[in-house]
């Protein structure tokens, strides 16, 4: 995955989210689970996130996104939340059974070096420094 760019920041912030919706019903089929995608891309598109993968299955969904670090994950996660089941709901009012989703989330970060690598070139900052003396 290739560094991302704004004015002041290069940056790699993935994020791994995944949520269900309220009850864990198979709620997500056939022609809701299209407009969900749909829904999800174009809210991808106004953040400025680029989505790496996405599948929207009956009882949950699985959203991997790169997102500019002005984004909180929690922020991401409310957001992407809220405004689709808005949308959603909208489109299909069947659904409407009080909520969508529910208020839980998973969400782990993701990127191409280890905690282990980062934690080494950290440690070895000293060393570097004594030696350009």
């Amino acid at each position: 995955m290739e560094l991302k760019s704004t004015r002041h920041t290069k940056y790699l912030c993935n994020y791994h989210f995944v949520w269900i919706p309220k009850h864990r019903r198979n709620t997500l089929v056939n022609e809701i689970a299209e407009y969900t995608k749909e829904v999800l891309k174009s809210i991808a598109e106004e953040l400025g996130c680029e989505i790496i993968a996405l599948e929207v299955m009956p009882d949950h969904i699985h959203l991997f996104v790169n997102c500019p670090p002005r984004y909180a994950p929690s922020y991401l996660a409310n957001y992407f939340k809220g405004k689709s089941a808005r949308l959603i709901l909208k489109k299909f009012p069947q659904l409407n059974k009080g909520k969508l989703w529910t208020r839980s989330y998973f969400v782990a970060t993701a990127g191409n070096v280890s905690s282990e690598v980062i934690k080494k070139y950290i440690e070895e900052q000293w060393r570097k420094e004594g030696e350009e003396e």
